[in-house]
């Protein structure tokens, strides 16, 4: 994975705390290319299993087709409500659509660990439940930046 921030290096999270981050949060925004060229920012779950950034998406959303025409993607994932409190991560990049769409299960060993992963973040179980609604897309980033303003201290600076 690039690190390609130059500046605020103060802030920028090691790839430990960047790593631990990504696997703590749970809620993203996905910044697609719609049609018309108009940005598209939506929110979803997500999981990091330390190379490739992975998102369950409805296949029959407009994040979806704007990925299955360009698959150029921005994903922010932050947190903290007070100025010093802040932190984040913006990975862009192109998408990769991975299993069958939408997925029902079929035996696809790209997906156990991803799956297992996903099901404990957010559903607090060992096995994936499929709807038959969703699909997989990866995400390997070309671009990281990161910050954590809890660094500045008290001084803001």
């Amino acid at each position: 994975m690039a690190v390609t921030q130059r500046r605020g290096r103060k802030i920028m999270m090691t790839p430990g705390e960047l790593d631990e981050f990504l696997t703590t949060q749970r809620t993203c925004r996905v910044a697609t290319v719609s049609a018309d060229g108009a940005p598209h920012v939506s929110t979803l779950w997500f999981a990091w299993d330390g190379t490739s950034f992975w998102l369950y998406s409805i296949t029959r959303s407009k994040r979806w087709a704007d990925l299955r025409r360009d698959p150029r993607v921005a994903v922010v994932v932050d947190t903290g409500e007070e100025y010093g409190e802040l932190r984040g991560v913006e990975l862009s990049g192109t998408v990769d659509f991975v299993g069958e769409a939408p997925r029902t299960g079929e035996p696809c060993p790209e997906l156990v660990a991803v799956e297992r992963l996903f099901a404990r973040k957010n559903f607090g179980m060992d096995d994936m439940p499929h709807d038959g609604r969703h699909g997989w897309i990866r995400l390997v980033p070309d671009g990281v930046a990161s910050w954590d303003f809890r660094k500045l201290g008290a001084s803001g600076g």
